[in-house]
């Protein structure tokens, strides 16, 4: 059923290094509650196509088509063929569980086999497709190398986040961002909090001094232990990698880039921008098993920002433990939980949390109306900084040092991408030691 049957064994070879100087150089878905679409829907389609089929690739097709109804999905990519065998019977077919899903209606659902893509290339054809808009849910580390095929082509992008795992590639995504506004493309990304009422209304109270002057803050992503997809003797070093990518710093950056980037966004957000530099911690305890790649467990980390703030992060995945997910914001005259609570001299807490339209929908919402307005939203600088800000902690905790923003942005030559993308052996990165891995 795929036009480009590539298996692991014989997908084709090429490098990210190469795009990188490139780029140096330049259904009727039930809808969730009571939402609706924020406008009537045009006549046009809007042609969407996916690259990433997993679990939030499915996701974010849903959450597009949920904006509005002349959105149509038309074409599938993805590394692996039976990740869009499974995209396939989901979309077509539906889930059952705890949490179903219905089929797609033919309406919003054009994909044929002829328009089904596999291989490291199937980002390529999927951009060349006939789409309008592409949506980006690959591993972390391929994003700036898909991103800059898109707009090179003129197409529209909602990326997932993080948008890179090193800062070669959050440099490339700043310049792609560019160039995205020059064709005047629209660039959203997977950050719902900046598109959530909630998390919108807490913050335009604090910006206009609900808590006074910011002093410091908080934001935890703490969690149980996540997936593992094991490792069949069929698969090469490089698919089992790939097919475990949380696990390998060059793919999703390490969960402090991958994960945690929601929460320090929002600390961005309240700062208006990114800190000026980090002092980090962490480590392995409870993943110490090969398996597990080279990524760390848990992180402990101090962001500094411009005003001589301190804002102490924290994220960890242990199976068995307790969650937090949460920001916290610090004042001169009170305090904040920017999803939706103030304390102190001005204390409020926001009352529509039953009413709220889910923002996974809303940040679609907001990047249809855009492009049909003609002022296509782009987030691009935004989601770059913070995800350089993430890597900026993370560099700190992986070798022990304090770490500038500004030098890792300008000075820093640390890029990930491995010699070749190939289905056969892969670098298996060591673990990182603080005082020991150098700072690059």
């Amino acid at each position: 059923m795929h036009s480009n049957p590539a298996s692991a064994a014989d997908a084709p070879n090429f490098t990210r290094r190469d795009f990188l100087k490139a780029g140096a150089a330049l259904s009727a878905l039930p809808l969730i509650g009571s939402f609706t679409p924020a406008f009537a829907a045009g006549t046009d389609r809007i042609k969407i196509g996916l690259v990433g089929c997993g679990g939030r690739g499915l996701g974010a097709v849903r959450n597009c088509l949920a904006a509005d109804p002349s959105v149509q999905l038309v074409a599938l990519g993805d590394v692996f063929a039976d990740q869009i065998d499974a995209a396939m019977n989901e979309l077509t077919q539906g889930t059952k569980g705890n949490n179903p899903k219905p089929p797609l209606v033919a309406d919003q659902f054009s994909v044929t086999p002829e328009r089904c893509f596999t291989g490291f290339d199937a980002y390529q054809q999927v951009i060349n497709s006939g789409i309008d808009l592409v949506l980006l849910a690959s591993p972390p580390h391929f994003r700036p190398l898909h991103l800059k095929a898109a707009f090179e082509k003129g197409i529209h992008v909602f990326a997932e986040k993080p948008v890179a795992v090193d800062p070669a590639g959050a440099r490339l995504v700043m310049q792609l961002a560019d160039l995205a506004k020059q064709k005047n493309l629209a660039f959203v990304t997977g950050t719902q909090r900046r598109h959530s009422a909630d998390y919108l209304e807490t913050m335009a109270r604090i910006k206009d001094g609900a808590i006074g002057e910011l002093t410091g803050g908080q934001c935890y992503w703490l969690q149980g232990g996540l997936w593992h997809k094991g490792r069949p003797a069929a698969w090469s070093e490089m698919e089992y990698q790939v097919r475990n990518w949380l696990y390998f710093t060059w793919l999703s950056g390490d969960h402090v880039v991958e994960q945690h980037i929601h929460n320090i966004d929002v600390m961005n957000w309240a700062f208006g921008g990114p800190p000026v530099k980090a002092l980090g911690m962490g480590g392995r305890q409870s993943r110490t098993d090969p398996k597990y790649g080279n990524a760390w467990d848990h992180f402990s980390i101090e962001f500094e920002y411009a005003n001589g703030a301190r804002v102490q992060s924290f994220c960890r995945q242990a199976p068995g433990a307790s969650n937090r997910v949460s920001e916290r914001l610090t004042g001169t005259r009170g305090t904040a939980d920017p999803s939706g609570r103030i304390r102190g001299e001005k204390a409020w807490e926001f009352a529509g949390k039953k009413e709220m339209k889910n923002p996974y929908d809303v940040e679609h919402v907001d990047l249809i109306r855009s492009i049909r307005e003609g002022q296509p939203l782009n987030e691009g600088h935004r989601i770059a900084e913070t995800t350089l800000t993430a890597i900026l902690g993370r560099v700190s905790a992986y070798t022990g040092r304090e770490v500038s923003y500004q030098w890792l942005l300008g000075a820093s030559k640390l890029d990930l991408t491995p010699p070749a993308y190939s289905w056969g052996a892969a670098p298996v990165a060591e673990i990182a030691v603080p005082g020991v891995t150098p700072l690059v």
